[in-house]
């Protein structure tokens, strides 16, 4: 049966709400490429997703996705550029030029602080092409989003010099870190870190920061704010004025996570014009899309649906680190739209995985070197995390510790 243009526009206008965003938001494809080129694999080649039984609807709870997709203003947007389709991104309106320039508009800035991308990928991988060399090599703590190492080794070639995140509270370790940073091409910060849901305050990577300069001028410092729009602890504060005013640190935000595009991918780096020019001379060419950009403004322009978005957030999370202290395993002090729980005493991360699957339940890959203990759970709607903690129940027997946080 063919579907006309018009047809399948309005499908999607007054159709299914939810389904729109389900589309848009593309939940599950990001994790899974991310885990292939981790593994030095491309999308496609030998590895497939989990199977689950048949008859057995899935609740994706894997790749730190928005579940509700993005809001109605972003929706919109996207829909009503659809008559555009057939133009290149120059020839639509709102420009590229007009993102960058509210961006900056927005942080304080200019637009030559700003350079767009696909996702935060392609601002991660041209960090890494711009900072990094055989001779330059790369610092990041352990456990963290892998991709920045996963590029630089299986594709640049490029050393790689890690620490281990605090034992205690699997906070990043800045001051391990430093003594790594001599000669360094690039240092890669994620805060909140991925996985571990933790944050360093904005004093913490101010000192840090001012540490690097000090020690390795030449070393630039990426800090990856995915999730920044989650976080709830006081202490912590984006680090765009840092980069702005400082040659050599970058900020990399993306428009997947809170904002719901995981499928749209669209992200920027803002920073000292000096660290974007370098930035801005690996952009591919149209490499954002109409309705990437569409969609980026006019949720922009929509600030409360992300506090409501970071307020819903905050209930299921609590909610659910919660209802897994119960049973006797604690979590970390997480700051994003997902948790990292200790499972140690019951089984590995590999085998809760393989567990919750067999119940329709998909939850995060391995963290070397912590999965033997550690497992990340993203954060769905309330309804799913309400059926997920249930399969928790089934899965994990009850620990005899104390149940809390971890300290």
């Amino acid at each position: 049966m063919s579907v006309s243009r018009r047809g399948f526009l309005q499908g999607l206008r007054v159709g299914n709400a939810s389904q729109a965003s389900q589309w848009l938001a593309a939940r599950g494809h990001e994790e899974f490429v991310a885990e292939l080129m981790q593994q030095g694999r491309q999308p496609g080649r030998g590895v497939n997703r989990p199977n689950l039984p048949p008859g057995v609807e899935a609740i994706r709870i894997s790749s730190n996705e928005n579940p509700l997709g993005p809001g109605k203003a972003a929706i919109d947007a996207i829909l009503g550029k659809f008559p555009e389709a057939n133009r290149y991104p120059f020839n639509s309106t709102p420009l590229d030029a007009d993102l960058e320039i509210l961006i900056a508009k927005l942080n304080n800035g200019k637009r030559e602080n700003v350079v767009l991308g696909v996702g935060s990928q392609e601002i991660l991988k041209n960090a890494a092409r711009v900072f990094l060399s055989p001779t330059k090599h790369l610092v990041i703590p352990s456990p963290t989003y892998g991709d920045p190492a996963g590029f630089a080794e299986h594709m640049l070639k490029v050393p790689l010099k890690t620490a281990p995140v605090d034992a205690k509270t699997l906070r990043t370790d800045l001051s391990a870190l430093v003594p790594l940073v001599k000669g360094a091409g690039l240092v890669y910060l994620c805060n909140p870190n991925n996985p571990t849901a933790t944050i360093n305050s904005a004093k913490e990577i101010s000192d840090f920061a001012a540490e690097v300069r000090k020690a390795s001028p030449t070393t630039a410092i990426l800090i990856d704010e995915a999730y920044c729009d989650y976080v709830t602890d006081s202490s912590f504060q984006t680090a765009i004025p840092l980069a702005l005013a400082t040659p050599n640190v970058i900020v990399a935000r993306t428009f997947s996570k809170a904002y719901g595009m995981a499928g749209v991918r669209i992200g920027y780096a803002i920073g000292h014009v000096e660290s974007i020019r370098k930035m801005a001379r690996w952009r591919m060419p149209y490499n954002v899309n109409t309705f990437g950009v569409a969609a980026a403004v006019a949720s922009l322009k929509d600030p409360a649906h992300i506090k409501e978005e970071s307020a819903r957030n905050k209930g299921v999370r609590d909610f659910t680190v919660k209802a897994l202290a119960d049973l006797g395993y604690p979590s970390t002090d997480s700051q994003t739209n997902f948790i990292f729980t200790d499972i140690g005493k019951t089984m590995t991360a590999a085998a809760f995985r393989d567990a919750c699957a067999k119940e329709g339940v998909l939850v995060g890959r391995d963290f070397p070197p912590l999965e033997k203990q550690w497992a990340r759970i993203s954060l769905g709607t309330m309804e799913e995390m309400q059926k997920a903690t249930e399969v928790f129940r089934k899965v994990l027997r009850p620990s005899t510790t104390t149940a809390g946080k971890a300290q």
